[in-house]
């Protein structure tokens, strides 16, 4: 009814140009990215996180993405969280300077506690910018979280480098990665074979390497995860109890209604 009364309106053009917005296809579409699945120990209801691979994580991060990534909301004592000892953490602290105001007033620097935050690599982001050719890394505290994807985007990104297809033009200091959207990253390449070198004996690879890190990271942005979940297995369990004691209560009470 309707496409006849424009058909009588303004003619066979009219239904046309109809036709072609209801197929048309916006010419800017982003690209669908298909991420790298990976299966990871904290997925699922169940799922807990590999101590073992979040502290070769914190390894990784410690020794490479520190040097341009923060973690502005991570304390230094949450490293109690994937096994390390208190003197672990102590020294690892220790190491590194945060900015205080001396007995004098003046800025100065002291060695870190556990209950500091993690060091930025930079004091500001004008400074971030000004050391990277205007890039500012992100902030690493909750990226599993900011990101569409989560651990998958954060494993694809960092494996997803290569050389670009040859009709592909790539910006100015732009490095291709297939699983960045649009395909063109400021971060050159952060990850390479044997990097590190584990204290456990485990072979770091690229791969190796970033699903580490995935694994810290992801438990530096959920470190109440297990505990989470502990609480609503427990209240799944409670509530299944409750009905099947309210059903037989039910049963009970109506059994000479007839």
């Amino acid at each position: 009814m309707r496409a006849a009364r424009l058909l009588t309106l303004f003619g066979a053009p009219a239904l046309g140009l109809l036709a072609g917005l209801a197929f048309a296809t916006p010419a800017g579409a982003e690209e669908e990215i298909v991420l790298p699945k990976q299966n990871w120990s904290f997925s699922g209801p169940f799922g807990t996180f590999d101590r073992a691979a979040a502290q070769r994580g914190f390894q990784v991060y410690n020794e490479v993405c520190s040097n341009c990534h923060s973690l502005k909301l991570g304390y230094y004592r949450n490293l109690a969280g994937i096994d390390l000892s208190e003197e672990q953490i102590k020294a690892i602290a220790a190491a590194k300077s945060v900015p205080t105001i001396g007995d004098d007033g003046q800025p100065t620097e002291r060695p870190a506690l556990p209950s500091d935050h993690f060091r930025s690599p930079y004091p500001n982001d004008k400074a971030a910018r000004a050391a990277l050719n205007g890039a500012l890394p992100p902030d690493l505290s909750v990226i599993e979280k900011a990101r569409v994807g989560g651990p998958d985007y954060i494993f694809g990104v960092l494996t997803g480098y290569g050389e670009p297809p040859a009709d592909m033009k790539m910006g100015d200091g732009m490095n291709y990665n297939k699983y960045f959207p649009g395909h063109q990253i400021a971060m050159p390449q952060p990850l390479q074979d044997d990097q590190v070198t584990y204290a456990d004996g485990t072979k770091a690879t690229i791969e190796q390497e970033a699903r580490d890190v995935v694994t810290f990271l992801t438990y530096m942005a959920n470190p109440e995860m297990e505990q989470r979940k502990r609480m609503g297995v427990k209240v799944i369990a409670f509530l299944v109890l409750l009905t099947g004691v309210t059903y037989a209560v039910k049963r009970k009470v109506w059994a000479d209604v007839h």
